[in-house]
């Protein structure tokens, strides 16, 4: 019994040990494997933040060891990004990628920052209408105006206000892109929004004639909601507004039906004939005599 026991102990240690030799010599084979993966490259790399607008000088990039897969756009050339605008914000030690910088000779600043085919507006606020001073770059804008419209018919309804431009990008806000030092926003004055050429003619008009109000919005949410507007009467009765020129296919004039009429046909009057008068003088009177119809007479 001792010898069966003794038997099984030893064959389950040698097949233990086929298992770990087999098992050595397969991890020693991926070893090469696994360090291949890990080599590294040199790339520009960006040796402190830099903010946007920032155009790049010979301290602010320098060529580091990059483990990994080498990002798109990166560049092992540190003279190819020297001189050239900063439109994203990049931190140290990242890798100084094409997409976060301006094309060659646009140079720096809010201009570099503008894609092609779109403007930048600069919008007068103060600390009420730029949301108190928490509309920073990169965030999400609709823009509201209110006044009263001239030419509707809209008696009664006191000022309108509605949603002209829905979704805009906020490029800056004031003349400083930082935030102070405890990492409050700054207050306002100027935020600059990006539009297409036709929002920048509606914007600048509103900017002039109207009352202004940024709505602060999520940015991942880019649906464009379709709202009537509303009406300082319509905060006190509800209901929902309806303006004679709005662009609602509702609220357009419905054509009117023209019947046309039937000609009136007038009869032909029979034609008077004159009566055929006769005057008979008795001494010194005078009497007329008329007839009408061959015989019919009328005394005077």
């Amino acid at each position: 019994m001792n010898k069966r026991f003794l038997s099984v102990l030893i064959f389950a240690f040698v097949v233990a040990t086929v298992a770990s030799l087999l098992l050595y010599r397969l991890m020693s084979n991926r070893q090469p494997t696994a360090s291949a993966a890990h080599s590294t490259t040199r790339i520009a790399v960006a040796t402190r933040n830099l903010e946007v607008g920032t155009i790049l000088k010979d301290g602010d990039v320098k060529l580091d060891d990059w483990s990994g897969a080498t990002p798109d756009g990166a560049t092992a050339n540190v003279q190819e990004v020297i001189g050239r605008g900063v439109v994203t914000p990049i931190f140290a030690r990242e890798p100084v990628i094409e997409s976060r910088l301006a094309a060659k000779g646009a140079g720096g600043g809010l201009a570099a920052m503008i894609p092609p085919g779109m403007r930048a507006v600069a919008v007068r606020v103060n600390e009420v209408v730029g949301v108190a001073g928490f509309v920073l770059p990169g965030m999400r804008v609709d823009v509201l105006i209110s006044g009263n419209p001239p030419g509707v018919g809209n008696t009664g309804l006191g000022t309108l206000t509605r949603t002209l431009l829905q979704n805009l990008e906020v490029l800056s806000a004031g003349q400083d892109f930082k935030k102070d030092s405890e990492g409050k926003p700054i207050m306002v004055q100027v935020v600059n929004l990006l539009v297409t050429p036709a929002q920048a003619e509606q914007l600048s008009l509103a900017a002039s004639q109207t009352t202004i109000q940024l709505v602060l919005r999520n940015p991942l949410d880019r649906d464009v909601t379709k709202t009537p507007g509303t009406a300082l009467a319509k905060l006190f009765t509800g209901g929902t507004l309806h303006l004679e020129n709005s662009d609602d296919e509702k609220s357009r004039p419905r054509p009117v039906a023209v019947v046309a009429k039937a000609p009136v046909i007038h009869e032909a009057q029979p034609k008077k004939e004159a009566p055929f008068v006769m005057e008979i003088i008795e001494g010194t009177k005078k009497n007329e005599m008329k007839f009408v119809n061959a015989g019919a007479g009328e005394d005077k």
